[in-house]
């Protein structure tokens, strides 16, 4: 039996509907998001890079 709360963090190459799916595959049902900024340093300076987007999943109970 899994966790009964996870974060599915979605992954670079995957949509939000792809990770969404990927959940429910796994018997979990979306109940949060969080998203925050992802930096790099280029030339000594943090960049943007990307937003990171997970979310919150509750296992469903059979």
């Amino acid at each position: 039996m899994g966790k009964k709360q996870i974060w599915f963090e979605v992954e670079e190459n995957e949509t939000i509907e792809q990770c969404l799916e990927r959940m429910k595959i796994q018997g979990y049902m979306p109940m949060g998001r969080r998203e925050e900024p992802v930096f790099h340093m280029v030339d000594g300076e943090p960049t943007y890079l990307r937003q990171k987007i997970e979310f919150k999943g509750i296992l469903l109970e059979e």
